[in-house]
């Protein structure tokens, strides 16, 4: 019996003609990766954390803005879904609850910056990290895919608040969100020309290629989790692209006014 390249080899000691057979086997390795992924439904997972990154631009930015209170509200439905589906969910679903479970605390704090502190952007990150203590402790114990969600997204918020202030955006923040909707998109446009900056350039160029070396590293990672936070971090990362984008050529679409 002779191993070659993971597969197994038999042939009788005597070759003849009439005879000769070669049974081959192959052995399997003692766990499938991706099938086993796709059994639990965490094959799924970057997919749906891409999904709930971009969900906010669309559902809660405008929604914060006409009733902050509603929107905060909806931080229940989202927690009470999100521990269901862990408990009593299969496959997919299941997977989907502690996703669900850590992007409610997201959520939570998206409406309490935006729908009550959007004036004082000091206040951002640390009003999006009230639930990191949670996060943290979940690392280790069956939410950590809550955990690592919520921590990949905070880890974006981070990254473009510190790009913000160093490239001195951050200083037109308060007049664009307080300007009138005639005033603000012209507010907006003169905040992204400062990005435009040639050292404003490069601060966001090697901040991005940092990001996406991290994001890089995480995938290469086993484990869902890790792959869900790069697929979480790396859409943050686009979506901040597209709002740049967007103050610069149409800021009227911006989801900050």
């Amino acid at each position: 019996m002779e191993p070659v390249s993971g597969i197994l080899v038999s042939t009788p000691s005597r070759l003849r003609p009439e005879t000769l057979t070669t049974v081959v086997t192959i052995e399997a390795p003692s766990s499938w990766t991706l099938g086993r992924s796709v059994a639990t439904g965490t094959a799924w997972l970057p997919l749906m954390a891409s999904l709930l990154v971009v969900l906010p631009v669309f559902l809660q930015a405008p929604w914060v803005r006409l009733q902050p209170f509603g929107a905060a509200l909806f931080t229940l439905p989202l927690l009470f879904t999100g521990l269901a589906l862990e408990r009593h969910g299969r496959g997919a679903w299941k997977a989907a609850g502690p996703l669900l479970v850590g992007f409610s605390g997201s959520w939570l704090g998206g409406c309490l910056f935006w729908g009550w502190c959007r004036e004082h952007p000091l206040w951002h990150l640390p009003i999006e990290a009230f639930a990191l203590p949670l996060a943290l402790g979940g690392l280790r114990s069956r939410w950590h895919l809550a955990g690592s969600f919520y921590l990949a997204s905070l880890l974006g918020t981070a990254c473009t608040d510190a790009v913000m202030a160093l490239s001195g955006v951050m200083e037109h923040w308060p007049a664009v969100i307080a300007a009138t909707p005639d005033q603000a998109p012209a507010l907006l446009h003169q905040a992204a020309l400062a990005v435009m900056q040639p050292p404003s350039l490069m601060l966001v160029a090697g901040v991005g290629a940092a990001l996406v070396a991290t994001c890089r590293w995480g995938w290469s990672r086993s484990g869902a989790g890790w792959r869900m936070a790069s697929a979480t971090l790396a859409t943050t990362l686009a979506v901040d692209g597209l709002f740049l984008a967007a103050a610069l050529l149409a800021p009227k679409l911006s989801g900050l006014i």
